[in-house]
């Protein structure tokens, strides 16, 4: 099978989760590896993937928040620098639609998780490597891998929502040998 890899330079792993029941908040992975393994990204039925997010990597452009999610509160990067996704069954929805289940690990805990995948086309870029677009959604309740910690809004409701969306928008190139 042949080896892929996710060009940082345009390319996304992010997420949204709700904030104080009206609004979202967005927020990204600075630093990540990522690879598929696939004969051909065209049809990925056979393919592999698999994510490592640097957690101390976070960044919701606020440096208080940012501060607070690697706490013991939430991630605990000083025990769980990590958060992985490893790929367990790829099925074609349709022409470019795909779901990706796979076993995704926060904290000490790892659940299966499946991941709504968009097929966006393949091209050439200007040096002649062909480059192909994904993107990639799951939503996942936060509570369900330990990121309880939540605060009681006086208005009713609590600050942090439940449900987080993880989102990508990928670049994928060959592995360079």
């Amino acid at each position: 099978m042949a080896k892929w890899v996710i060009d940082k330079a345009h390319s996304e792993i992010g997420f949204e989760v709700r904030h104080m029941m009206v609004s979202k908040v967005r927020g990204h992975f600075e630093s990540y590896e990522a690879e598929i393994e696939a004969d051909d990204l065209t049809d990925l039925t056979n393919g592999k993937v698999s994510f490592t997010f640097d957690v101390a990597s976070i960044n919701t452009k606020l440096a208080d928040r940012d501060n607070h999610l690697k706490s013991a509160d939430f991630f605990d990067v000083e025990k769980y620098p990590t958060i992985t996704f490893k790929s367990t069954e790829v099925k074609k929805k349709d022409d470019d639609e795909y779901e990706v289940t796979g076993d995704l690990t926060i904290k000490d805990v790892t659940k299966p998780v499946t991941f709504k995948v968009e097929f966006n086309g393949k091209g050439k870029n200007p040096w002649g490597v062909e480059v192909y677009g994904f993107e990639a959604e799951a939503k996942i309740n936060r509570e369900d891998f330990g990121l309880t910690w939540n605060a009681m809004l006086e208005t009713g409701g609590v600050l942090v929502g439940k449900d987080v969306k993880i989102k990508a928008a990928l670049e994928v190139n060959p592995a360079s040998e």
